[in-house]
């Protein structure tokens, strides 16, 4: 998505919440309204119709994962508003239903400090892909405690995996890699087979596979 989105914030600290709005004008977009407390986004979200909601985690009136449950019931409400999570460290309790679905993101706090990061996750959540910080990746989909890969997986096809979760089409995912197109469609077959993922025309399988693939790690 390379046009303009209008992005509600909710955030509770004055100062990233100002340097927000002003970094997401400077990147082209249009911040339509701005809170300071999860119970006042769905009204914000109601009346300015947004493409995304920028929404700390940890925020009040509870400074637990309010603004994580806030987002969840938005979602269940609006099925296409774009959703990106921030927090400052990885919390993950509350996420769950939305990690994996489209138009979802979730980004550690200093990832909005490289800008080419920040507004590349943006547009991507906004135009209903995914974008994942590489370290909530790596935290969700690490090794079992004695050190097998999880799901019997390959090293190879859970690093296409983790990939997979930030939001990487196979033709990117190809050129991190420095592999072909077609060896990562292959890794991405060897991974539905071992996860017992098989196109039946109503399911998105990539999608599947990463949560399946964090969920192996919650029954870890």
């Amino acid at each position: 998505m390379t046009g303009s989105l209008r992005v509600v914030v909710a955030e509770d600290a004055v100062l990233f919440r100002e340097g927000l709005i002003r970094l997401l004008g400077e990147l082209g977009h249009r911040v339509v309204a701005a809170v300071d407390s999860a119970h006042l986004l769905p009204g914000a979200v109601e009346s300015t119709a947004p493409d995304l909601a920028v929404v700390d985690i940890r925020m009040p009136p509870g400074m637990d994962s309010d603004g994580a449950r806030a987002a969840v019931r938005l979602r269940s409400r609006q099925a296409g508003l774009g959703i990106l999570l921030l927090s400052q460290h990885v919390q993950l309790r509350d996420c769950r239903p939305l990690i994996g679905t489209p138009g979802f993101g979730y980004l550690l706090k200093d990832r909005v400090l490289r800008l080419d990061d920040f507004d590349e996750a943006v547009r991507r959540v906004g135009a209903g892909g995914t974008a994942l910080d590489p370290q909530i990746v790596r935290a969700l989909v690490e090794s079992t405690p004695d050190g097998a890969p999880v799901l019997g997986l390959t090293d190879r096809e859970r690093q296409v995996l983790e990939l997979v979760a930030q939001g990487h089409s196979n033709t990117r995912i190809a050129a991190l890699l420095r592999v072909s197109d077609r060896t990562v469609e292959s890794h991405m077959r060897a991974v539905f087979g071992k996860l017992g993922l098989y196109d039946d025309g109503t399911t998105h399988r990539r999608v599947l596979a990463v949560l399946a693939h964090l969920e192996s790690r919650d029954r870890a």
